[in-house]
């Protein structure tokens, strides 16, 4: 299994570091060429390999950490996304719900995951106190959501699967300029007695 992430902003360097700290490799791409990213790339570790859009886009499981606004121009990077299972990470402000950005994205199996939460904290180590980090996932094809969270497992944090686009997502889609309820809400699993618990100070 491989694994993109395109977008090498604050959000996708957040979730590249996640990658790193687990010693998974993970290709990195932005609309910069690969060598403008090296800088950035080596410094979060030697696992975060900086490709073209193009070469990134080969990967199975793809974080799209772009932009908003520019997620159709990745969408036309492919002509199919036969094959491919893509993980939106963004935020947008435009009206449009997750099942309609799905639909730029012809053939993918598509997970809304990894967006609610700011880079900084989406950074940091999610393993606390013998507790992890929740992210909240949400996807109409059942087999993607348990593929993206058994993905989230490997990389430190527990995935918590809110179900359909339309239910389980609306809670963490930004939409019409306003703020899905669990949007920044920062959010640990004791593993003990597998229960969600608010983080301290959030």
């Amino acid at each position: 299994m491989s694994y993109a992430i395109i977008g090498f902003g604050a959000v996708g360097q957040a979730i590249a570091r996640a990658f790193a700290r687990n010693n998974i490799e993970v290709a990195v791409a932005s609309r910069q060429l690969p060598e403008a990213l090296l800088p950035q790339a080596q410094a979060i570790g030697p696992m975060v390999v900086p490709r073209t859009v193009q070469e990134a886009l080969k990967a199975d499981v793809i974080f799209m950490a772009v932009l908003f606004d520019a997620h159709r121009e990745v969408a036309r990077a492919l002509p199919s996304w036969e094959g491919k299972t893509v993980v939106d990470a963004m935020n947008g402000f435009e009206g449009l719900s997750t099942a309609d950005v799905a639909k730029s994205f012809p053939g993918a199996r598509f997970v809304k995951g990894f967006n609610h939460l700011p880079a900084r904290t989406l950074a940091a180590d999610p393993n606390v106190n013998g507790s992890r980090r929740v992210v909240f996932l949400s996807s109409d094809d059942e087999a993607a959501a348990a593929q993206v969270a058994d993905l989230a497992e490997r990389l430190g944090f527990a995935p918590v699967n809110l179900g359909k686009f339309e239910e389980g997502g609306a809670l963490v889609q930004v939409r019409d300029k306003s703020w899905a309820p669990l949007i920044f809400q920062d959010l640990f699993k004791n593993e003990p007695e597998r229960q969600a618990t608010v983080a301290a100070g959030s």
